[in-house]
C-alpha cells in the first residue's frame, strides 16, 4: 500500500522551537530520473511484507538519520551534504525501495524537511515512499494531545497529509515516564485522525511491546511496529525477548544500525581505516578487533556469492525475520544496500553467521531499551 500523491497541507513549522519549520521558499521541481517516463524498478512480491494494520511495505527500508544532520555525528556538511542526499533519494526510488524512515530530531527537523522536499521533485509517475516518522518524548510532552500536535508538525515539515507509520521514538523516562501511556493514547488518536496509517514504537523493551499491544488493542489499534538495533554485532533483541514478544503479537521488528554503522560493510578495521567523529569513541580499535572474526565471515560468504559485505549483512536480518533501514548517504551506498533483495542467504549460512557473532563481546546499545 503506497501512500497516495503528496500536497501541501496548512499544518506549518514546529510544536516546539527547536525543530525547523518546513521551508517557504519556492521549489523548483526536479525529477527523479533524466526521464520522467523512466519506470522505477519494482520489488518482488517475496520481498514485500504486510505489517499490522494493512501496511504494506518493502521487507528493506532506508534510514534517513543522517540527512541534514546537524550534532556532527554523520559528518554532514564535511562529508556529504544535501545534494548527496536527494541522490539517495532518487536512487531509493529509481530501485524500488518504498519505505523510508525518519524522525523529528534527525537534523533538528532537518531530516524531515529534506524528505518532503524530495517527494514533491519527484516525477508524478513515480511511487510515493511510504513515510515513517517518529516523536521523541521531550519534557515538554505530557498528554494524548502532545502526540497529535508532534505528528501535525511533521507532517508540516515535509508537506504530507499523512504518513504510513508514526512512532514513539523511545519509551518516556524521568518525569516522561509517568506519561508513556498518554504517548500510546495520543499514536491511538493519530490513528483515528488519519494523520497515519500505523502506528508503531521504538527501543521498547518485551514488556513494553506487551503493553503497548494492550492498550493500544483496546482502542482497536494494532502495534504495527517496534524498532530496535540489531545487526550482527549487536543481537541482544534475541537475548532479551524483545524479537520474542514481537512475533508473539505480530508486530514488525524493524532494525535500525542493521549494518552497525558501517563496520559490517568492511571499510573499518583495527589495522586500517576507522569511523570518524563521535562513532569513533564508540567504535574504537578495541572494539573493531573483537569484531574482526564476524567481518571475515561475512567478507567470505560474500567473496564466494558474488555479493557485498553489506548486502549479506542486511540478508542476515531479513531471513532473522526483521525489517532493515540501513542509511544512505549517497546513491553509491544506497544501491549496494538495495543488492540485499532479490535472494536469502542458505539455512547453513545463517548458521555460521550466528556461530562466529554468538562469541563477540556484547556492543553497546541505546539504554533505554532496557527501562
Amino acid at each position: 500500500m503506497l501512500q497516495s500523491r503528496c500536497k501541501r497541507v496548512a499544518v506549518r513549522g514546529s510544536d516546539r522551537p527547536g525543530l525547523a519549520p518546513i521551508s517557504r521558499r519556492r521549489v523548483t521541481l526536479k525529477p527523479v530520473c533524466s526521464a520522467s517516463a523512466e519506470a522505477a524498478a519494482a520489488v518482488a512480491p517475496q520481498d514485500l511484507v504486510t505489517l499490522a494494520g494493512g501496511l504494506t511495505v518493502p521487507v528493506l527500508g532506508v534510514g534517513a538519520w543522517s540527512w541534514g544532520d546537524r550534532s556532527g555525528y554523520w559528518g554532514y556538511g564535511r562529508e556529504y551534504g544535501k545534494e548527496e542526499s536527494r541522490a539517495a533519494y532518487q536512487a531509493m526510488i529509481a530501485r524500488g525501495l518504498t519505505f523510508i524512515d525518519t524522525a523529528e530530531v534527525y537534523g533538528f527537523g532537518k531530516s524531515e524537511e529534506f524528505l518532503g522536499e524530495f517527494i514533491r521533485e519527484q516525477a508524478p509517475a513515480l511511487p510515493r515512499p511510504v513515510v515513517a516518522t517518529k516523536f521523541a518524548p521531550l519534557p515538554w510532552r505530557f498528554t494524548a494531545a502532545s502526540v497529535t500536535a508532534a505528528a501535525k508538525a511533521s507532517l508540516g515539515r515535509m508537506g504530507l497529509p499523512s504518513m504510513g507509520l508514526y512512532m514513539q521514538h523511545w519509551p518516556g523516562y524521568g518525569p516522561q515516564y509517568f506519561f508513556n501511556d498518554a504517548y500510546l493514547q495520543g499514536l491511538a488518536d493519530c490513528k483515528d485522525q488519519g494523520l497515519c496509517q500505523a502506528v508503531g514504537v521504538s527501543n521498547f523493551s518485551a514488556a513494553r511491546v506487551r503493553g503497548a499491544v494492550k492498550l493500544l488493542g483496546s482502542r482497536g489499534v494494532p502495534l504495527a511496529s517496534n524498532q530496535v538495533q540489531y545487526s550482527l554485532l549487536y543481537r541482544a533483541p534475541e537475548t532479551s525477548g524483545v524479537l520474542e514478544a514481537c512475533r508473539e503479537a505480530g508486530v514488525m521488528p524493524v532494525a535500525y544500525s542493521p549494518l552497525c554503522q558501517g563496520l559490517l560493510t568492511g571499510k573499518y578495521s583495527a589495522s586500517g581505516a576507522k569511523p570518524s567523529g563521535p562513532r569513533a569513541l564508540v567504535y574504537g580499535e578495541r572494539r573493531l578487533t573483537e569484531v574482526a572474526p564476524v567481518i571475515e565471515a561475512v567478507r567470505a560468504i560474500a567473496t564466494e556469492r558474488g555479493k557485498s559485505m553489506a548486502q549479506v549483512s542486511l540478508n542476515w536480518v531479513i531471513c532473522k525475520g526483521a525489517l532493515p533501514i540501513p542509511g544512505a548517504k549517497n546513491a553509491k551506498q544506497l544501491d549496494d544496500v538495495a543488492g540485499a533483495l532479490g535472494w536469502r542467504l542458505s539455512e547453513g549460512e545463517v548458521a555460521e553467521l550466528d556461530r562466529v557473532s554468538a562469541k563477540i563481546p556484547p556492543g553497546q546499545g541505546f539504554p533505554v531499551e532496557n527501562w
